[in-house]
């Protein structure tokens, strides 16, 4: 018969909700969903946990990632670092607080960093495309120490093998 395509056999691949790699990053835990090696690399899944009041990374941009966060619990505060001169260094030219149900979108050399500001434990659903950023998490969870801030330095010995830049040094406060 012309014209019929054979089905792949592909296998599909569930994760339960506790299922996962889970480690921590710092204060954060992370639990990888997707690494990439069901998608070619294509994408990479994790879920972020952010306890309440607990900074993030050194404000960065990324030469060879989107990153998307989809925050489904929480708040969680997005800087956006004024890099204009060295005189506005650790200061931000815009904050966007994303609520549960809100999603942003981080394309390729967009600086940017991110906070929990609130008395509550936020929750991100986070995605890389390509998913080799996935390995900068599993990296930082053995460069810093469990449920202790993250130094700068260490942040940037692991974005420096990820493709990641630095904007400024200087981590958000998240008040």
């Amino acid at each position: 018969m012309a014209g019929l395509v054979s089905v792949p056999n592909v296998d599909i691949n569930f994760v339960p909700v506790k299922g996962g790699e889970t480690f921590k990053l710092g204060p954060l835990t992370c639990r990888v969903l997707e690494d990439g090696s069901n998608t070619d690399h294509r994408l990479g899944v994790a879920e972020l946990t952010m306890p309440p009041k607990t900074p993030g990374p050194p404000p960065h941009w990324h030469e060879m990632h989107d990153e998307t966060f989809y925050i489904t619990q929480g708040t969680v505060r997005f800087h956006v670092p004024d890099t204009t001169s060295p005189e506005t260094s650790g200061k931000d030219k815009k904050i966007v607080d994303c609520k549960a149900g809100d999603y942003m979108v981080v394309p390729i050399r967009a600086p940017h960093t991110f906070s929990n500001p609130g008395d509550e434990e936020a929750k991100i659903f986070f995605t890389s495309t390509p998913s080799f950023y996935i390995n900068y998490f599993k990296l930082l969870s053995q460069l810093a120490k469990p449920d202790q801030p993250v130094p700068a330095e260490v942040n940037m010995q692991a974005m420096a093998m990820f493709a990641t830049i630095l904007a400024d040094k200087k981590p958000r406060k998240p008040e």
